[in-house]
């Protein structure tokens, strides 16, 4: 994980936000998976907020798509922020 990566998770009453910090590489990528597949299926929606990388690296971006269909039966993933292009699924 880049070393200046954070995640940082919050729960409303049937969201979970997750707010996505610093550099995003091939190891966040992972950390991000995991933190959906743990906790995806407990809500409504699950908002992911982009606005704080610093930098979405090729290689993140890749290792996240690439394991996005594991993901598959998460309807309820929204990207939002100025990165969001980076890594919502085309």
């Amino acid at each position: 994980m880049a070393s200046n990566f954070q995640m940082v998770l919050f729960k409303t009453r049937d969201s979970l936000h997750m707010k996505l910090e610093g550099d995003f590489d091939g190891n966040s990528a992972y950390e991000l998976i995991n933190a959906l597949r743990d906790h995806g299926a407990e809500f409504f929606q699950i908002f992911i907020d982009t606005d704080d990388l610093k930098t979405v690296h090729a290689f993140g971006r890749e290792v996240f798509q690439k394991n996005f269909g594991a993901l598959k039966q998460l309807s309820n993933l929204i990207f939002i922020g100025q990165n969001d292009r980076h890594l919502a699924h085309n």
